[in-house]
């Protein structure tokens, strides 16, 4: 790793509280080199002394270490296990679920899991805590709007029923929005509070060191109710469940130990 990197990553982290060397270096390393080298930059340290007198340009590199590519029900046979299978059975031990969508991105997965909710409950019970490190994409989460190409994969039947149409735009209904809150919240340094009943963290390991990994599982597991679900990505697989006091109860859904 280069010395200006490296400054860098001590840099950010002093500046923002992000620590860089908790991500792959290779894709990191990257996607910011790409970035300063379009803005006219030559090194890291170029970069960060410009940042530190240019607050936009401070988040546009924050929007560049986030990586914000959602979708709805994106991988959607995944959703209808967790609708069929996984909801019924944590349902039957409370009515009441405590669930967290962490690393959220612009709001794509919390409005999922609420839809696929109120097909098993009204909507005044569901509650749902999403979090993200980038206020940005919160803020764009709160507002709802989506392009087209985020309803891909929505059911016909939800997306008349919770969206509304306008100029090549889809608003997400006030009454899906309710069920969400919002908080900036940065997985590898904030406490995870909890017990949850489900946690949904899809799309997002990938893209840390496995030692970052392996803290993150640990802080999962512990944030969980014995029983309580942990859905990861497509791309997610844990190999080694057990050492994290999980159980498979499907694929990339996991258990925690009862």
């Amino acid at each position: 790793m280069s010395q200006d990197y490296l400054d860098f990553i001590r840099n950010m982290k002093r500046k923002t509280g992000i620590d860089l060397s908790l991500y792959k270096e290779v894709q990191m390393k990257r996607r910011l080199t790409s970035l300063y080298e379009k803005k006219g930059f030559s090194s890291f340290h170029e970069f960060f002394l410009a940042m530190n007198k240019d607050p936009q340009l401070l988040n546009e590199c924050l929007d560049r270490m986030t990586i914000n590519v959602s979708e709805f029900y994106r991988n959607r046979t995944r959703w209808e296990i967790l609708e069929k299978q996984i909801l019924p059975k944590l349902l039957n031990r409370k009515r009441r679920l405590k669930i967290w969508s962490a690393a959220c991105s612009t709001g794509e997965e919390p409005y999922t899991i609420a839809m696929i909710m109120s097909n098993l409950l009204p909507l005044w019970q569901i509650q749902i805590l999403a979090t993200d490190i980038d206020e940005n994409a919160i803020a764009r989460a709160k507002i709802g709007i989506y392009q087209e190409r985020s309803l891909l994969e929505v059911p016909p039947e939800m997306k008349k029923k919770y969206f509304t149409s306008s100029q090549n735009f889809f608003h997400v209904s006030d009454m899906i929005k309710k069920t969400v809150t919002f908080k900036k919240h940065n997985l590898l340094k904030d406490p995870f509070g909890g017990p949850y009943d489900l946690i949904v963290c899809r799309n997002v390991l990938i893209y840390f060191t496995e030692e970052a990994k392996k803290e993150l599982y640990k802080k999962f597991s512990a944030a969980l109710n014995p029983g309580g679900i942990f859905f990861v990505g497509s791309t997610e697989q844990i190999f080694n469940p057990g050492q994290y006091d999980f159980e498979i109860e499907d694929t990339f859904f996991y258990r925690k130990r009862d």
